[in-house]
């Protein structure tokens, strides 16, 4: 097949390259489907798209317009493509459900850790040649409530993370993973509980109509005063104003983030000489109690090793008309 990748990352080339060993003829370009770029894919039997492309009812007529027949995400999540849209128009579509769990949940620890222990101020202040521990109390994660909200692939590897901490896991989803209740002790609970209940707050579900803006102001009123925040999921899934708000007002104690919730078109990308005018953003990196990182999590070589093998493994089990166990249209006749 003749694919283009969009939002290609220079970093994830080479591991695309590898995994299709010359099979298919790849052609990478660092624009982000959008409706004025998917006029770049005439020509090509496929694309790959990334979290930050849109695939929007709109964008995906454009691409069947011009011969596209095949999408594959690299990425877990796949909020920003319209599923059934796709499967209307005849478009196949997959994604990347396991590349990595453990990437993204050992990076909400880094991000948790980070910001209770102080390491950014105390690098910063080292630098200086501050050795003072005066602003560098943390506390012990021993014996301390952490709420999960979202027990998938990500929430189970952080439970057994936060488990071996010697934390108490609560836990809030649709569906009760009863292995890791017996196993880990677990105890499911409504949303209002784990929010009141929590001394640490670590965000993994994904972004749909219901999860949209979760976290907001009526439900930060419930946790307790300085809660951590940790935010591993999509970025609105939190109601970013509301969380500024709240850390201002020392409700919220701290904030950790891999995501942003207006980060299309920004994150992935070099803005040093042209800052994005984004005042919350601003205000987001400016907050001393806020870590934010620019969705880097699924980072890991051995993440990046499994997404494009998924992502290849795609087109090829197109080509083929083999049954993809990762698709997420139904499609009968391949088009």
């Amino acid at each position: 097949m003749k694919i283009l990748i969009y939002s290609a990352k220079d970093f994830e080339i080479p591991y695309l390259e590898k995994a299709n060993n010359d099979h298919h003829t790849l052609h990478y370009i660092p624009e982000r489907l959008a409706a004025d770029t998917a006029m770049m894919a005439i020509g090509f039997d496929g694309i790959s798209i990334f979290s930050a492309d849109d695939g929007s009812a709109k964008v995906l007529e454009l691409l069947k317009d011009f011969g596209v027949k095949y999408i594959a995400l690299r990425s877990a999540g796949y909020d920003n493509v319209n599923i059934k849209a796709a499967t209307k128009l005849g478009i196949c579509i997959s994604h990347a459900p396991d590349y990595s769990p453990n990437a993204i949940a050992e990076h909400a620890m880094a991000l948790l850790l980070a910001l209770n222990r102080k390491l950014i101020i105390a690098n910063e202040n080292i630098e200086k040649y501050n050795f003072s521990l005066s602003n560098l109390v943390g506390f012990d994660l021993f014996q301390k409530k952490v709420g999960i909200l979202g027990v998938g692939r990500i929430g189970e590897v952080l439970v057994k993370i936060l488990t071996g901490f010697g934390c108490k896991v609560i836990a809030n989803d649709i569906v009760e993973n009863k292995e890791l209740s017996k196993q880990y002790g677990v105890s499911y609970t409504d949303l209002d509980t784990l929010c009141s209940e929590s001394d640490i707050i670590i965000i993994s579900v994904p972004l749909t109509s219901d999860t949209h803006h979760l976290i907001d102001a009526s439900c930060i009123a419930l946790m307790k005063k300085n809660v951590m925040l940790i935010n591993i999921a999509r970025g609105a899934v939190v109601n970013t104003a509301d969380v500024i708000d709240a850390l201002d007002k020392k409700q919220i104690g701290w904030y950790g983030s891999d995501v942003y919730e207006h980060e299309h078109g920004i994150f992935f990308y070099n803005h040093s000489l042209h800052p994005p005018k984004d005042t919350m953003l601003k205000k987001m990196i400016a907050h001393p109690k806020v870590l934010l990182t620019p969705h880097q999590a699924f980072a890991t070589d051995e993440a990046l090793i499994n997404i494009a093998s998924t992502t290849i493994n795609a087109f090829t089990f197109w080509e083929t008309e083999q049954s993809l166990p990762y698709e997420l249209t139904s499609i009968k006749e391949k088009v």
